[in-house]
């Protein structure tokens, strides 16, 4: 018996994002690892930059009398950055939520992706619900990053 969809909906959400065409040229990363500096585009997936706070959250109930099933609803900490050696933050800006625009167009269903929507059928439904815009200007130029989240529910 599961105990949860978090692994299976994680594994799901990289496959998902590594193969969005929007995202060609853009590094897809599982969980936080070091900054390389010559990368400017990158997702995180199950980190949200900083230090520590949690990777997924979730939270189960049982979903009716008999307690046979349980829901599951679960967030997916997430975070796009871009980075440049300019100073232009407009740009670094606007590359940022053309990032998660891509995150979220890759969540939607379409006629060559019909599961997108449920992770590839490990959860009930996936969305992007929150995000928080941040800047700052480097030694290394602007840097633009969006932490966001995924949204989930499953059946378990």
């Amino acid at each position: 018996m599961l105990t949860s969809r978090v692994p299976a909906a994680v594994d799901s959400l990289l496959a998902i994002l590594r193969a969005a065409p929007a995202l060609e040229g853009v590094r897809v990363v599982d969980g936080p690892e070091p900054v390389n500096q010559t990368e400017r585009h990158r997702i995180y997936i199950g980190w949200q930059g900083g230090e520590g706070g949690p990777a997924v959250s979730l939270l189960q109930d049982f979903n009716g009398a008999g307690a046979r099933t349980r829901d599951e609803d679960f967030t997916i900490s997430c975070y796009a950055e871009t980075r440049g050696g300019d100073k232009d933050m407009a740009v670094r800006r606007t590359r940022a939520f053309e990032l998660v625009a891509a995150v979220e167009t890759a969540l939607r269903a379409t006629d060559a992706a019909p599961e997108a929507p449920t992770l590839n059928g490990t959860v009930l439904w996936a969305h992007l619900t929150t995000g928080d815009l941040t800047q700052d200007q480097t030694t290394n130029g602007a840097l633009a990053g969006v932490a966001f989240t995924v949204s989930c529910r499953a059946r378990i």
